[in-house]
């Protein structure tokens, strides 16, 4: 039996520090090229729903030690609202970001349904504590912001914490292998972890099979 499937945008882009010849990452503008590229033409959604972001900024938070954490939240809540409102479990759901800190969000949604499993698939682990980031994005730490790792306003919303068990995550592709201090955080860690030289020389239908 075919699925309905819908479409959730949500072209957040506030855990990315822009480069100096930004005036914003470019992120945010994702779910709108890849309309105008027929994706979701081809793909048929029965229902496209969208939260539009907040202007860009890089105000930096002391007390979570990140940029832009109050807005981030915010946006997380409204976003778990979003989808917990057009929630069924019969529908498959595509969600269009933005960058990687709308993983927040849609933890936050996913625990309130119960205890689920991520399989996270990245150039980059996004495993590593606030005092380790060169750049104080949270984009570049959301893996450990849903394992519980961070300031409790971003790990804990609505005393969620953790989002999802570090035992059932499977983090995959990572292409940033020199740094042994940042890949030690979630090799130390209990998230089954596998690089990108690793998945090209395995079997990736058989990961997922283990997933």
């Amino acid at each position: 039996m075919k699925r309905d499937i819908n479409i959730f945008e949500f072209p957040l882009n506030l855990g990315l520090t822009k480069k100096e010849h930004e005036t914003e990452p470019g992120v945010r503008k994702l779910p709108d090229w890849l309309r105008k590229f027929d994706f979701h033409k081809r793909i048929g959604p029965q229902h496209i729903f969208r939260l539009e972001a907040p202007e860009y900024a890089m105000d930096f938070d002391k007390e979570s030690g990140v940029k832009n954490a109050d807005a981030i939240i915010e946006y997380a809540k409204k976003q778990a609202d979003l989808m917990l409102k057009n929630y069924d479990k019969s529908t498959f759901n595509i969600i269009l970001g933005g960058d990687c800190s709308i993983l927040i969000g849609n933890a936050v949604a996913l625990k309130k349904l119960g205890n689920f499993g991520l399989f996270y698939l990245d150039g980059h682990t996004d495993f590593i504590p606030p005092q380790l980031s060169e750049t104080g994005g949270v984009a570049g730490m959301d893996l450990a912001i849903v394992s519980g790792i961070g300031h409790e306003k971003l790990t804990n919303i609505d005393g969620l914490k953790p989002y999802f068990l570090e035992e059932n995550i499977f983090c995959s592709g990572n292409a940033e292998t020199d740094d042994e201090e940042y890949v030690s955080q979630v090799i130390s860690s209990n998230i089954h972890y596998y690089d990108l030289d690793h998945l090209r020389k395995t079997d990736s239908e058989k990961r997922l099979r283990i997933f």
